[in-house]
């Protein structure tokens, strides 16, 4: 398992598209930080009033949301690349055991997104604080330290959508077919359900992958577009069946066709 392992991160850190991904990650780190600069001066603009309505969290959860894209890109690729290039055929016949490689293609990609997904998350998050200095923004008047479990969180979902992207990379075998549901799973399956009549938007919203860090951290979603049904708890073991369920699939598909 070592040496698979050892193999999948040497074939992940020497292609180009691993590094176009988190680069795109790592941009919207630092638009989200200009953003901060500029929401910073807008607010010394205004009256008591509008100060009282303007908010900073949207922003900071920008850079996540993206970086969940970006990772679950990754993921796709990860696989799907070596269909393209037919290096899977090397990789199975070095590796003859397939649950093994898809476990250790799980760890690799898995462990950079969550290091990408945190490293991220908390530069928003703290890159923000930094700037907005003292000015008293409505919702950020808790400390650091009373929100960063929650932001913690919400970085270590990055991880979901990477290994979501594995799974229906290995599952589809396209590239592109596997990026359009990584998508639709990301952005346009929560926008759906949002109008959907009630009480089914949040009861369906609470169970899609996005809200999950949110039910887990016990923040409410009023400004969400997911829902907030779930205990932490139970939250916790849905982000675990989203994990475990499709690469179980995947590795079980693998072994029953050919390369």
């Amino acid at each position: 398992m070592i040496d698979a392992m050892a193999a999948e991160w040497a074939k992940l850190r020497t292609v180009r598209s691993t590094y176009c991904t988190l680069a795109a990650a790592a941009l919207f780190l630092v638009l989200v930080t200009l953003l901060a600069v500029e929401m910073a001066q807008v607010w010394n603009g205004l009256d008591a009033r509008r100060r009282s309505e303007y908010e900073l969290r949207p922003l900071q959860e920008l850079a996540t949301w993206a970086a969940a894209l970006c990772l679950g890109v990754l993921g796709v690729l990860s696989i799907t690349s070596e269909y393209r290039t037919g290096m899977i055929r090397t990789t199975l016949a070095v590796l003859p055991r397939r649950g093994t490689l898809v476990a250790a293609k799980a760890v690799v990609v898995g462990t950079v997104a969550l290091v990408a997904g945190e490293v991220v998350t908390l530069g928003a998050f703290l890159g923000t604080r930094l700037i907005i200095g003292g000015r008293p923004f409505p919702d950020q008047r808790e400390s650091i330290a009373h929100e960063l479990p929650g932001f913690l969180i919400s970085g270590a979902s990055v991880a979901l959508f990477a290994l979501l992207g594995l799974a229906l990379g290995l599952l589809l075998r396209s590239t592109a077919g596997a990026i359009v549901s990584v998508v639709l799973l990301w952005h346009v399956v929560p926008l759906l359900v949002f109008h959907l009549p009630g009480p089914w938007n949040e009861r369906i919203g609470s169970v899609l992958p996005g809200a999950l860090p949110r039910q887990i951290a016990g923040i409410s979603a009023d400004d969400s577009v997911f829902g907030d049904l779930l205990s932490p708890g139970v939250a916790a073991a849905l982000t675990l069946a989203y994990v475990l369920v499709p690469l179980g699939l995947a590795a079980f598909v693998l072994k029953r066709r050919d390369a």
